[in-house]
């Protein structure tokens, strides 16, 4: 049985994160566009992987006392294992370690297991932002966490 590794994600592991992002969203980021971030020193990406595959990730910057996480996907076929949870775990250990106080993340408000998923880890919701995804112009749930 193939066992779950958590990794840090790296440049060369944008070719897959970039295909995992067109299975999980409507809008998903390119290539280069994950190369351009990954230069840049704010930014984090952690991942779950089965084998040689990516199952699932979360990408997000830190810096300046602050946090947004950007994504948390996870493969269709590996959903509801837990792997969002472990990851997101992971993602807010690494941002405390770091000193980081406070983080948020937009949302859609119709993703109600991912909203069910940051309340349960302490996010509370801080405001809306109408017409935010551009796929189909619904509202963002924005959402807080007091890491200290």
């Amino acid at each position: 049985m193939e066992e779950n590794a958590l990794i840090r994600l790296a440049k060369a592991d944008i070719p897959a994160l970039a295909a995992l992002e067109k299975v999980c969203f409507e809008t998903p980021w390119s290539p280069d566009q994950y190369a351009g971030v990954f230069d840049g020193a704010s930014f984090l990406a952690f991942g779950i992987r089965r084998g040689e595959k990516l199952v699932s990730f979360v990408t997000l910057h830190a810096a300046a006392g602050e946090m947004e996480i950007v994504n948390i996907a996870t493969h269709p076929e590996f959903r509801r294992r837990g792997h969002a949870r472990t990851l997101l775990a992971h993602a807010l250990q690494v941002c405390r370690n770091m000193g980081i106080q406070h983080g948020y993340l937009e949302v859609r408000r119709s993703n109600a297991a991912a909203r069910g998923l940051y309340g349960a880890f302490g996010f509370t919701q801080a405001g809306v932002r109408k017409r935010y995804y551009p796929d189909n112009r619904e509202d963002a749930v924005v959402m807080r966490l007091e890491l200290a």
